[in-house]
């Protein structure tokens, strides 16, 4: 028996401790059909002509009426024109363009007004300019005209008509395409050749100008070579006025909602806003590794406190490996005030939060997610994550920045983008002025002694195929090689795309490595730049930074690499209640267990550090110390309250010890907690049959 108990408790301990995933997995399609009523009638006629092929995907893949009812509730925020008025006036203008379409349109269609061409295109553009009707000419078909303009924004050309016409004595209103109809079927009882559009248009010409003028081309201005129907028209009506609705959405968010919907508190879930950032991995001069990120919502909403402007940011990251095993996650939480003289310096400006975390060789993914606690939004991105091996020889992304600022404050601590002295500012779209200077960084890794020697550095811009700059530069000019930093003026480059490539040198000058980054060159005044939240974080030699590294190697499985680390963090700081137990749990893994007492007890006799109590009874056990080891699982139990793994242990030691009725009770009690125990109600029986 004490041989079985051995043999589960890895599994065990494991379950203890073991990090919830933060993000489900794919999703199952639904069909439409399946819907209830109410979500049908809401995705087949109230939103069907301005929901995205992706907002609808994901609708479709939503499995509860509760989900369905926040994407809707998250659906009209993204599209609200003024999200601080209580009022949505999209939402209340759509179903006016519906109510209107229904009331008004399509009377002589077979079905209601917002199934006809003529709602569809009210309910996509809204109102028209003007309107011109001809329904009473004798020899054209009943046509009607309505003009549009102003709406380039949406990808519509800046003036165009809609043309709608009856094809069939007494039938409908049908959109008119002058490639499809052309003027010939405007006319009653055209009998010339269907392809002379000269002929018809001439007729039109004279019978009523207005109706030929818009029967070759919808586009106000535009010239029809050789009297021929505009092409442009008819991917006017087919393709551009359909995805017109799409233009000012950026449907992100429903992806975001799907993936976080079993994460994110309710009242968050439909409140996403969209964000930039920037993920670099960059090597300190001890070797370490540490990602620096940066995020940049859209908005920072605030809530207001007599003359106090206040938020709570709730940061939550997770490094993933490619198998999905939780390799590092954390959370922050960030109180922010500031008064009414700081709010009108930076109301006017985006919000860039900065941080940076230690991580070891490989590569992840992050995900992280922020949320602001006072008005209930989040933003989230995904980013891969690559940290080298050093020995091979090979160069980091470039990291391109506006601003360089001498910070020599806190030199003990790290702080994000900063590299001795020097603290760069990123922005996450690489835009910059015409007067700013850009600051280029990167890093070379596995550098012979040959190329620090005799090795140069290139440094070119494009202008599409154009080298307009190129600078060479030898290795050996650098003081220190553990990054570079160039910097180069903009003042003379004027707006436009850019890319900006580094190219490593061999003796012969041959292109041994390169990289490159895009950049654009914007007019002055046009970019409004952050105000900076940055956080500091340890130093590489710190016990913090140190444990950190140590739990990455112990979630990647390397027992040992991550057992050193832990105890080079504890040993740094032996006080530290935290350090101490992330140790003890590699001392678990390495079955060190009378080294786990030997740590742990200290703390566990102290007040306020009873998490110890069920590590140490767990190494007792182990060590066959079974009497221990229950005390300390029942002071557990009587600080923390029941806990099912923890009743399956007493019940494992009292059944070693002989003492079944102890393990029965022990083994029923956690059976009530959790009957789908299966291996563990066998046991009770076996004990019952026993009796």
């Amino acid at each position: 028996m004490k041989n079985m108990i051995r043999k589960r408790l890895p599994f065990l301990f494991m379950s203890l401790f073991l990090i919830p995933p933060l993000f489900s997995g794919a999703q199952k399609t639904k069909s439409i059909n399946d819907l209830e009523l109410q979500f049908r009638k809401w995705l087949q006629e109230e939103v069907v002509y301005i929901i995205t092929p992706k907002e609808k995907e994901v609708f479709l893949q939503l499995e509860s009426d509760r989900e369905r009812n926040l994407f809707i509730e998250a659906f009209w925020k993204q599209r609200d024109s003024d999200p601080e008025t209580p009022k949505n006036e999209f939402k209340e203008e759509h179903y006016r363009r519906i109510n209107y379409a229904n009331q008004y349109l399509g009377k002589d269609s077979p079905g209601p007004g917002w199934r006809s061409d003529m709602g569809r295109v009210y309910i996509i553009l809204g109102e028209p300019k003007s309107i011109d009707k001809f329904e009473n000419i004798t020899e054209v078909r009943p046509t009607i005209i309505w003009f549009y303009e102003g709406m380039a924004d949406y990808g519509l050309p800046s003036a165009f008509n809609v043309v709608f016409y009856k094809k069939d004595m007494g039938g409908e209103y049908v959109l008119y395409s002058p490639i499809q109809a052309g003027p010939q079927n405007l006319l009653y009882n055209y009998e010339g050749d269907p392809t002379d559009y000269l002929t018809a248009y001439s007729k039109l010409m004279d019978i009523e100008p207005q109706i030929a003028g818009v029967s070759l081309s919808l586009i106000t201005g535009e010239a029809t070579t050789g009297l021929t129907p505009s092409l442009a028209s008819d991917i006017l009506i087919a393709s551009k006025i359909p995805s017109a609705p799409y233009k000012k959405v950026n449907d992100d968010y429903a992806e975001k909602l799907l993936r976080y919907k079993d994460i994110v508190e309710v009242e968050y879930t439909a409140n996403y806003i969209d964000c930039d950032y920037s993920v670099r991995a960059i090597q300190d001069k001890s070797g370490t590794f540490f990602v620096h990120y940066l995020i940049e919502p859209k908005r920072l909403s605030l809530g207001q406190v007599q003359d106090k402007y206040r938020t709570n940011l709730d940061i939550n990251g997770l490094i993933s490996d490619a198998q999905g095993n939780t390799v590092y996650q954390f959370e922050k939480k960030i109180p922010l005030e500031i008064n009414q003289e700081q709010l009108s310096k930076i109301k006017a400006k985006l919000f860039s939060f900065q941080d940076m975390f230690p991580l070891v060789e490989g590569n992840y993914r992050l995900n992280l997610i922020m949320k602001n606690t006072v008005s209930k939004e989040f933003t989230s991105f995904d980013a891969e994550v690559k940290i080298p091996a050093t020995s091979a020889l090979q160069m980091s992304p470039l990291l391109l920045a506006n601003r360089k600022v001498i910070d020599s404050d806190s030199p003990a601590k790290n702080k994000p983008f900063r590299f001795g002295d020097i603290r760069l500012v990123p922005s996450p779209r690489n835009d910059f002025f015409s007067e700013d200077n850009l600051y280029l960084f990167f890093q070379v890794y596995g550098l012979t002694q040959d190329l620090k020697e005799n090795g140069s550095l290139e440094f070119s811009i494009y202008k599409g195929e154009e080298k307009i700059y190129s600078r060479i530069k030898g290795l050996k000019d650098y003081p220190d090689l553990t990054y570079f930093l160039e910097e180069y003026s903009l003042a003379h480059t004027p707006p436009a795309d850019y890319v900006v490539k580094v190219s490593l040198l061999d003796p012969e000058k041959n292109e041994v490595l390169a990289g490159q980054a895009n950049f654009f060159v914007t007019p002055t005044g046009y970019l409004p730049r952050p105000w900076i939240l940055s956080l500091p974080a340890p130093a590489s030699d710190d016990p913090v930074s140190i444990n950190i590294l140590g739990n990455e190697l112990l979630n990647k499985k390397d027992v040992q690499g991550g057992k050193s680390l832990l105890e080079k963090a504890y040993r740094r700081d032996p006080s530290s209640a935290k350090l101490a137990y992330d140790f003890c749990r590699a001392l678990m893994e390495a079955k060190e267990y009378a080294k786990v007492k030997e740590v742990a007890l200290p703390f566990a006799q102290a007040q306020e550090t009873y998490e110890f109590l069920a590590i140490l009874g767990q190494s007792c056990q182990a060590l066959g110390d079974l009497a221990e080891a229950i005390s300390y699982y029942k002071g557990y139990l009587h600080y923390y309250g029941t806990n099912i793994n923890i009743l399956n242990y007493i019940g494992d030691c009292y059944y070693q010890l002989g003492s079944k009725d102890e393990a029965l009770v022990a083994w029923q009690k956690s059976l009530e907690l959790n009957p789908k125990q299966e291996k563990i109600r066998k046991l009770v029986d076996s004990l019952k049959k026993k009796e």
